[in-house]
């Protein structure tokens, strides 16, 4: 079955509770598309763009799945909806009950309207980057060919040291390791 890495965040309380809640819910949803083989400890990150917001709760996982990268992008947006996501009205960048993005799917490049895997601001993104590296580091990026450790050393080099835009969150709700 194909591996997919999924970005996962919240930083709005759902119907299933607080962000820290929402994101371990929708990981127990995800079970019904496939099996969840690996899982970063949960972040509390720093908003980007839109900053008049609450800080995010962020963590990547690795997903075993059958669906294809298009069933899959429609079941995260289901489970999204099943926990309050509106994205038509949401601010762009703005916050939100939940988030789950592809940021790969395999060693797949696909460059559609709904859809670009691997994930068009990735490199750019340290609350992405910084889970991922924890589970994936020697994943490689198939559009640019630099592991996932790479993209994460670039991107502090470009911007300076992380400090505490991310850094690790401490929840009862969230193991940091599956067992």
């Amino acid at each position: 079955m194909p591996l997919a890495y999924l970005s996962l965040g919240a930083n709005l309380p759902s119907s299933a509770g607080p962000p820290d809640l929402t994101v371990a819910a929708a990981v127990g949803r995800l079970a019904a598309d496939g099996r969840i083989t690996a899982q970063s400890s949960l972040y509390s990150t720093a908003p980007v763009g839109y900053a008049d917001q609450p800080r995010f709760l962020n963590a990547a996982v690795a997903f075993e799945t059958a669906l294809s990268p298009l069933e899959l992008l429609g079941a995260l947006l289901t489970i999204e909806q099943a926990f309050g996501r509106d994205r038509i009205n949401a601010i762009p960048d703005g916050p939100r009950t939940l988030d789950l993005d592809i940021v790969f799917y395999a060693d797949f490049v696909l460059s559609e309207a709904a859809l670009e895997i691997p994930h068009a601001r990735l490199a750019q993104r340290a609350f992405v980057l910084v889970p991922l590296n924890e589970i994936a580091p020697a994943f490689r990026d198939p559009r640019s060919g630099r592991t996932v450790a790479d993209l994460l050393a670039a991107l502090v080099q470009a911007s300076g040291p992380l400090d505490s835009s991310v850094v690790i969150a401490q929840s009862p709700n969230w193991p940091s390791r599956l067992p």
